[in-house]
């Protein structure tokens, strides 16, 4: 296994222990929707953190909710790239594959890197899974997994004999084997199983016999890798922690780290926050997430549709709360119209966008980037909204805050982008120091605006913002709407000059926004050059590490990473033209670079990935050649 694990799943390499050990290691847990291959994944990703190193998670799961048992379309995957060096993605290519059926081995081995390691379940290369998984024959037995290394053995006849003290029927007793599983792999990698062990106490507090029985199971897959030792190629594996700043850390998915972020937006604007949404992958976490944080004056709703949870939002902010709704791309879709209406009535209000591959119902537990046109021009009139995109789990938390400082800093609805794959992934995260952050306390208007008391709720700032009133606020009552309106008294006015005035100014405001957001920074490289790879969202991770890998070769290429996708920086331009190429990775057919060649007739040129799954490091790196030859 030395040969596996002296690779360099991100570009590190260097260690030693009592194998050989690489600075970082790629692992996929690979095997039926109702094997657990999410949980266990979960629970080798917490003992990993525990254990000091730095981390990257991929959970890959079917859409189906419970596809027959041994088929191809309903394999489950998690895989985790850790290591004692910064992380970054979850890795290109797994050193080690867990395969617990056939099925998982098909759709997974062609991933493993030449001389990984394959853990096979031999219990269910059974013939009927064989044929489910459209094998003619077993591939542990037709040399067709030559060029790895394969270690198969009955982990089910393993895990029965483990837990036959405690009485289980078969089918209670075959769930065990994902606790097996993970004993193994913490013994492999030279991980405490007290946390696990402590969690599966808590987890069946009410049952437990089956805590028993699965605690059994982790320290029987633990046991069997000190004898695998003995007598075969299995080796232990230590990787040192990674060095980090002092201070507080947990990991943390993106779902996790937006709903913070939104709670803590809306304490630093001195508000309650209202949260209108309905389910939809992979969505639907953020709602779960904030129906735990009531104690910070967080209001959450689950409407009986998208509409509804927008409208709602809209309504909470109406009445002086600070609204927040999300979906995913069909639900964005359907809450089209509801946005207009938040823009013409100038309501501040959150809109969290975690993309998923479309269109339509599309790929719903795969990710893409493709709901970009939609964010900046997708609503009927002119109706421009502030865009922002978080680059990964962690960096989801200070972009929901972001995201709710411009709502009601400028009065507009601003739409926050991630993807299926920041939602659901994890990493640490340094847990920031409340007092670090700058409060933006909201001040309602509380006397008439105008001339002879008068009210003008479309009045101005310098921001170009209008005021926020309360409803039922003593002599301001006012009238806000989805119809056109009068500058300044917001009464209805269809005049041609009136909305040519209201859309200059409703474009100005959100324009402005560019003077008060910073300056685009070069995220690694120089500032010009012949080559920058330009990227927005969760590309973050490979077009980093790539870009990383080009430079050590001596490649003029450079990283810029863009947070606020609208308005634009306004320093970007200048910037991009100070390169003799730019080329930009995103996982649709092209959106951002066509934005960028609209807004700064640059010739941007694309590289584009609609597989439903991430960028590989490679892939980045073969386009940085290619480029550059």
């Amino acid at each position: 296994m030395a040969t596996v694990l002296e690779s360099e799943p991100e570009g590190h390499t260097g260690g030693s222990d009592h194998s050989p050990a690489p600075d970082a290691v790629v692992v996929r847990f690979a095997g039926d929707s109702g094997d657990g291959m999410q949980l266990t994944g979960g629970q080798f990703t917490l003992s990993t953190a525990l254990a000091g190193n730095d981390l990257a998670t991929f959970p890959d799961f079917p859409a189906e909710i419970r596809a027959p048992q041994g088929t191809l379309f309903g394999v489950s995957a998690f895989q985790i790239n850790f290591g004692s060096t910064e992380i970054d993605t979850a890795g290109d290519a797994p050193d080690v594959l867990v395969a617990m059926n056939p099925a998982a081995l098909k759709t997974n081995v062609g991933a493993l890197k030449a001389g990984g390691l394959i853990i096979a379940d031999t219990g269910e290369f059974n013939k009927r899974n064989l044929e489910k998984a459209k094998y003619d024959v077993s591939p542990l037995e037709d040399g067709s997994l030559e060029k790895w290394q394969v270690l198969a053995f009955d982990i089910s006849a393993l895990t029965l004999e483990a837990v036959k003290p405690f009485g289980l029927g078969n089918k209670e007793a075959l769930r065990c084997k994902n606790m097996w599983t993970l004993g193994l792999a913490l013994w492999m990698f030279d991980r405490d199983r007290q946390p696990l062990i402590d969690w599966l106490k808590g987890k069946f507090a009410k049952a437990p016999v089956l805590a028993d029985a699965n605690i059994a199971a982790l320290n029987a897959g633990h046991a069997y890798g000190e004898t695998a030792e003995l007598a075969g190629p299995l080796k232990q594996y230590h990787l040192a922690p990674v060095e980090s700043e002092p201070g507080l850390y947990r990991t943390v998915t993106g779902a996790e780290a937006v709903s913070y972020g939104l709670v803590a937006g809306a304490q630093l604007a001195g508000l309650d926050l209202f949260f209108g949404g309905y389910p939809i992958t992979p969505a639907s976490a953020i709602l779960h997430n904030l129906a735990r944080l009531k104690e910070f004056g967080v209001t959450t709703f689950q409407a009986e549709d998208e509409i509804a949870a927008i409208a709602a939002a809209i309504g909470a902010s109406f009445g002086g709360q600070l609204g927040v709704t999300s979906s995913s791309g069909p639900g964005i879709a359907l809450k089209g119209e509801a946005m207009g209406l938040a823009i013409m009535t100038e309501l501040p209000l959150v809109i969290v966008n975690s993309q998923r591959g479309g269109p339509s119902t599309g790929l719903p537990t795969k990710t893409e980037q493709s709901d970009l046109y939609q964010a900046v021009y997708g609503r009927n009139g002119d109706a421009p909204m502030p865009v922002i995109a978080a680059r990964s789990p962690s960096d989801a938390f200070e972009c929901a805050i972001e995201a709710c400082r411009l709502a009601v800093q400028y009065m507009t609805p601003v739409m926050l982008l991630t993807d299926g794959y920041i939602a659901n992934a994890a990493e640490p995260w340094k847990v920031p120091d409340p007092a670090g952050f700058e409060p933006f306390p909201v001040t309602f208007l509380e006397e008439p605006n105008g001339p002879d008391g008068k009210v003008l709720p479309y009045a101005r700032d310098e921001k170009g913002a209008r005021p926020w009133i309360k409803p039922g606020t003593p002599g301001l009552m006012h009238r806000i709407g989805g119809i056109e309106k009068n500058p300044g008294t917001g009464n209805i006015d269809y005049a041609p000059a009136s909305h040519q005035a209201m859309t200059n100014a409703r474009k100005d405001k959100v324009d402005g926004i560019a003077a008060g957001i910073p300056a685009q920074e070069v995220t690694l490289g120089e500032a010009g050059g012949k080559l920058a790879l330009v990227g927005w969202g969760s590309t973050y991770g490979p077009i980093h590490q790539a870009v990383r890998r080009a430079r050590r070769k001596g490649y003029d290429v450079s990283h810029i990473h863009v947070r606020h996708v609208w308005p634009l920086p306004e320093n970007l331009g200048e910037l991009l033209k100070s390169y003799d190429q730019v080329l930009v990775p995103e996982m649709n057919t092209g959106q951002f670079k066509t934005v960028l060649r609209d807004q700064y007739l640059v010739d941007a040129k694309p590289l584009n990935k609609t597989s439903g799954q991430p960028f590989t490091i490679a892939e980045i790196e073969a386009a940085i050649a290619a480029a550059l030859a």
